[in-house]
């Protein structure tokens, strides 16, 4: 997780983009999470699919489609968001370097660390980074417009 982390933060953003902006009842669209995170399209597309297949997000298609978290927040950890993002480059992670250094220094080492990163991930939920959000001064959008009838 500590090396690969890029493709972990960026699971974590989205994930709490849909949360922040969608919930479990409406959807955001892929082009919206890109605008807001300042990335192209296709290249959140990958980890979203990712996260669709894990149940993680669900995938709404249609002229409101979009994407919608799969569970609710406080059950979305962010060890499994991160697993789940950086399983394809842990099973290509064999190009790496090698010998006994490597062997007996260095991997024994980032897997002590990678364990408590992932120990105080496995603590943090969706809902804690909502709060962190809010703390921070965000305001969450609306989920239905206000509208009065006189």
């Amino acid at each position: 997780m500590i090396v690969r982390r890029d493709r972990g933060m960026l699971a974590v953003l989205i994930m709490l983009d849909v949360a922040f902006h969608a919930g479990r009842t409406s959807t955001v669209s892929a082009a919206d999470i890109a605008d807001r995170a300042g990335l192209a399209r296709r290249g959140i597309e990958p980890l979203l699919q990712a996260l669709s297949r894990s149940g993680l997000l669900e995938s709404i298609r249609g002229p409101r489609g979009g994407y919608r978290l799969g569970r609710p927040r406080r059950d979305i950890h962010l060890d499994e968001i991160v697993r789940i993002a950086t399983a394809e480059d842990a099973a290509s992670s064999e190009d790496g370097p090698s010998g006994e250094m490597q062997a007996g220094v260095v991997e024994p080492l980032w897997g002590e660390l990678d364990a408590e990163l992932g120990a105080r991930l496995a603590k943090l939920t969706l809902e804690d980074m909502i709060r962190r959000a809010e703390a921070d001064g965000m305001a969450r959008p609306l989920a239905e417009p206000i509208s009065f009838s006189i």
